[in-house]
């Protein structure tokens, strides 16, 4: 893939064996951990078997997670992006594009996840046609459900896990996703 977003702070870019210790960096910590279904990291074998499965969805599905990147710095802050989900069953739902992101906690609270979450909002409804879009968080994460909030998804239901955790879900419809750029 040769896709590059950029948003006024961020590049945007697939992710390479390059990120391995910054994405090591970050999924090592256990506060990134605390609302994700996998414990952190310890080892940075785990980092590369991760990129390499994201570089195979490339492959496979012509979209993944990417890395993000600050134009100021140049420091990897995390990744975010749209992937097509084909693998798994999630609350019932399979063969859907899902929306997500991961941030080092160095870079919370600082407006990037929205940021870049309005970057692949775009992409995916304007360049790619997706029709629908999900995503899902833990249902104590505060912040992750604000940001999609605030970037217009709707929260269709809560769901329990194979663990009995409750995870929320949301929808994005493009349609919905034009109209609320027509009032902006």
């Amino acid at each position: 893939m040769d896709l590059i977003l950029e948003t006024p702070r961020l590049i945007l870019r697939e992710m390479r064996h390059e990120d391995a210790n910054s994405l090591f960096e970050m999924d090592c910590n256990t506060n990134v951990h605390k609302y994700l279904w996998q414990k952190p990291v310890v080892q940075i074998d785990e980092v590369y078997a991760y990129i390499d499965m994201v570089r195979q969805q490339y492959i496979n599905n012509g979209i993944g997670r990417f890395v993000a990147i600050t134009k100021d710095t140049n420091e990897l802050i995390g990744w975010t992006g749209i992937k097509f989900v084909n693998d798994h069953v999630e609350n019932g739902n399979t063969n859907f594009y899902d929306y997500g992101y991961r941030l080092n906690e160095k870079f919370w609270n600082k407006g990037f996840a929205t940021e870049a979450s309005n970057a692949w909002l775009d992409y995916g409804f304007n360049q790619m046609k997706i029709q629908e879009m999900n995503a899902y968080t833990h249902s104590q994460n505060g912040a992750s459900n604000h940001v999609l909030q605030k970037v217009g998804f709707n929260f269709m239901e809560d769901y329990p896990d194979e663990n009995g955790i409750t995870w929320k879900w949301w929808q994005l419809k493009n349609l919905e996703f034009r109209n609320q750029n027509l009032e902006r």
